[in-house]
């Protein structure tokens, strides 16, 4: 895989600074049922990087921090670190908000049959992908059959109230672009979204995210094959809002990697752009931000950065305008 490190590092986006930390947003490894096009951390099957017991317990005392409210779970499909369903039992104990990034197809993995109870027994709100809404795009972006498999998970989150009117169980899908352009509107893809799930399966869902591509990984390797990456790159810059700048996810969110380092953002824990210790210009774990105010620091910044500020902007919460 080629990497596009090198063409981001330098840049001009202008400088951000943290706020209070409110999210955590943790990876609990590469593994995933799963192998997607557009996946910024090359998960796939033969990946073995899952986060392990000791940084667990860290996560679980950061919960305690009284300005965090949510713990947002990723992968790889997350579900398949053993230590998943553990740490959302304790963390549900806590009162946060628990989301699990599902790609919806390990719903319906051998040994995987009980998880959508179990998530819907306590109270995990689900943000799954789905990038796009018809088959043919679908299965291009993520392997065949895989449409048929998420429509089929989705309608069992759907029979345990996922998505229901007046339910707690909340699910938002989430669109990918299947290629090197942005995101058409949220609102108005959501309406499509609706319509034809409703109408050709009977599914229901909460509300839709989009999430613009990142010149990164698998989906930036791909770029610079098919020598799109300049191209695509022109794209994110010249479309630049700087509305956006002031809902960007890096100011109050947190992201872990499985082996318990602390970056601004998932984008950057790809890029190994870790947080740094103020003063010691080494990596910050889990550990050492227990008891650290965030509050003020710079964010790390490159390139790729333009893709969360482009149109509409992005977010692991969707469009920021």
């Amino acid at each position: 895989m080629r990497d596009t490190w090198p063409l981001l590092e330098q840049t001009n986006f202008p400088t951000v600074t943290r706020s209070t930390t409110e999210i955590l947003q943790v990876n609990l490894g590469y593994l995933c049922n799963q192998s997607c096009l557009h996946c910024h951390v090359a998960a796939g099957p033969t990946r073995k990087e899952l986060m392990a017991a000791e940084n667990i317990d860290y996560l679980l005392r950061m919960l305690q921090i009284p300005s965090i409210h949510t713990l947002d779970l990723t992968g790889g499909a997350p579900e398949m670190n053993p230590l998943f369903r553990e740490l959302v039992r304790q963390g549900s104990q806590t009162g946060v908000k628990i989301i699990d990034r599902c790609n919806l197809t390990i719903l319906l993995e051998t040994g995987y049959e009980d998880l959508a109870q179990f998530l819907a027994d306590h109270r995990v709100q689900m943000v799954a992908s789905l990038p796009c809404y018809l088959e043919e795009n679908v299965d291009g972006q993520r392997g065949k059959g895989v449409y048929q498999k998420s429509i089929d998970a989705l309608k069992i989150l759907n029979n345990l109230g996922y998505g229901e009117e007046g339910s707690e169980l909340g699910i938002t899908l989430v669109y990918n672009p299947t290629g090197p352009y942005l995101p058409p509107s949220q609102q108005s893809l959501e309406v499509e979204y609706k319509a034809f799930l409703q109408d050709n399966y009977g599914i229901k869902f909460n509300q839709l995210f989009t999430i613009t591509n990142m010149p990164i990984a698998r989906f930036g390797s791909t770029l610079l094959s098919r020598g799109q990456f300049d191209a695509y790159m022109n794209l994110l810059k010249d479309s630049y809002s700087a509305a956006n700048l002031q809902n960007l996810m890096c100011t109050n969110q947190l992201s872990i990697d499985w082996r318990g380092y602390v970056y601004d953002c998932d984008f950057n824990q790809m890029l190994n752009m870790n947080v740094e210790n103020p003063g010691k210009r080494q990596p910050l774990h889990i550990r050492d931000v227990l008891d650290m105010d965030m509050q003020a620091m710079q964010v790390r910044i490159a390139d790729h950065c333009y893709g969360c500020t482009a149109g509409q902007g992005s977010s692991c919460g969707g469009a920021l305008e």
